[in-house]
């Protein structure tokens, strides 16, 4: 199994970094683009589902058998056991308004279990992946998390869920703040996730992310020495899971800070 998740990584590495150069094409062309609201403070214009159709295509070639659930296209069932999650542009407000913070995202997770994430950044090119039990890297580059044990050392990552009450995010960044922390948000879980992964962020927190936007993420922070809170793997696909990820030296105090924000 190992063998092939490897496999898995480095095809699911290359495809994320080509799906990347079509999301780059709509990108540089934006005013041609046509944008829909799916709700509040939720976009999709064709680039979202042209990089998905893409990237589906692909994975049916290589592995037909695998199923597949995307954010912007109808899920599809397979029989191998694997299923790939898609989110082709994560930051879409960022990339519709031109700001270059927006990632392609690929994970492949076995029953449930996450066994491979690529987290791609193609303004900068810096493209993070890794697959279980074989670390995380940047660019080919092995990555960690902050080894800091004080919140007073960097900053931490926060989003926020339309499926929960905004006064929550406030009190956790109310509480970080009398800490002496600062929060972080750039509008993209998954590249803030990749940030704590790589050590720049000392953590990330979010009270509700879907799979194929935190998995990938999830995954990274674990190989590069971090700890997260483990998603429920008969439920994350279907009804995604609560994101606290960070180094081990400040986890426990972003997860006590989240226990009372979040009323956990």
């Amino acid at each position: 199994m190992t063998g092939d998740n490897n496999e898995r990584m480095l095809f699911a590495t290359a495809l994320a970094r080509r799906g990347g150069e079509v999301g780059l094409q709509y990108f540089r062309q934006l005013d041609t683009l046509t944008i829909e609201s799916k709700g509040h403070q939720d976009l999709v214009s064709e680039a979202d589902r042209n990089v998905e159709t893409f990237i589906r295509q692909e994975l049916a070639t290589q592995y037909p058998e695998d199923g597949v659930i995307g954010e912007e296209h109808a899920a599809l069932a397979g029989g191998s056991g694997y299923t790939w999650l898609i989110d082709p542009i994560d930051g879409t407000a960022n990339f519709l308004r031109g700001i270059p913070a927006w990632t392609v995202v690929i994970a492949c997770v076995k029953e449930g279990v996450t066994v491979v994430g690529v987290i791609h950044e193609p303004s900068t090119g810096e493209t993070f992946y890794g697959r279980r039990g074989g670390g995380a890297f940047l660019n080919d580059r092995p990555i960690n998390t902050s080894p800091t044990t004080s919140l007073t050392q960097g900053s931490v990552g926060t989003g926020f869920s339309n499926r929960r009450e905004a006064r929550a995010v406030a009190k956790l960044i109310d509480l970080l703040l009398q800490e002496g922390g600062v929060f972080f948000r750039n509008a993209s879980g998954a590249l803030m996730l990749a940030y704590v992964a790589s050590g720049r962020l000392l953590a990330y927190v979010e009270e509700h992310m879907n799979a194929w936007d935190c998995l990938a993420g999830m995954l990274l922070v674990e190989e590069a020495g971090g700890l997260v809170i483990p998603p429920d793997p008969k439920t994350v696909l279907e009804e995604g899971t609560l994101v606290i990820a960070g180094g081990r030296g400040v986890f426990d105090k972003v997860h006590a800070l989240c226990k009372e924000a979040f009323s956990l």
